[in-house]
């Protein structure tokens, strides 16, 4: 109850999509890709499956892409919350995995996946972290961002949290794809 009226006072308070990740300049591409999901149409309600393990399973969504760019080299997902109470979105997950994939399973993003390699985020997690919105707070908006990379970042390349990753990936981006779930905790 108590977290409820916390995310009613704090309701109007967000980072806000014009500090998403998608408008860091170490991102910006003119090349497109698709990205879909069969658990969810882009601006739709995320499943509690996918939730965070508070609120669902905290299982990954399927995802599905195309139009990837001759020279890719790597693909690097991205999620991230821009309705978070906080001045930055929330950067949930981020992942680097081979070109060849043109798909991924539900559940698929775990550490442990020998296809698939984490950078370490804040607080040494690393794998999918699902929606968990503050109960109260309204819908929050998640975004899947999903770029084609003309190198290869190595998994024993020590990358330090996403400001490492930007870095590593800066002038290296091929192509883009977008997609957005909501997700709301009463």
């Amino acid at each position: 109850m108590a977290s409820n009226m916390i995310g009613r006072v704090l309701r109007g308070v967000r980072a806000g999509q014009e500090k998403s990740i998608v408008n860091d300049p170490a991102l910006r591409t003119a090349g497109r890709m698709t990205l879909s999901s069969p658990a969810f149409e882009n601006g739709g309600a995320i499943p509690t499956v996918n939730a965070a393990t508070a609120a669902g399973d905290n299982l990954s969504p399927a995802l599905n892409w195309d139009d990837v760019p001759e020279g890719t080299e790597q693909l690097l997902l991205i999620i991230e919350d821009v309705d978070v109470p906080f001045p930055r979105p929330l950067i949930h997950t981020v992942a680097l995995f081979s070109p060849a994939m043109t798909r991924l399973a539900e559940g698929a993003l775990v550490s442990g996946n020998e296809h698939i390699w984490f950078p370490r985020l804040g607080f040494g997690r690393s794998g999918y972290a699902g929606p968990r919105p503050i109960p109260g707070h309204g819908p929050h908006h998640y975004g899947f961002h999903l770029y084609a990379l003309d190198l290869a970042i190595p998994a024993s390349t020590e990358v330090k949290g996403v400001k490492g990753v930007l870095a590593a990936v800066n002038g290296h981006v091929l192509a883009a794809a977008h997609l957005t779930g909501t997700h709301e905790q009463a």
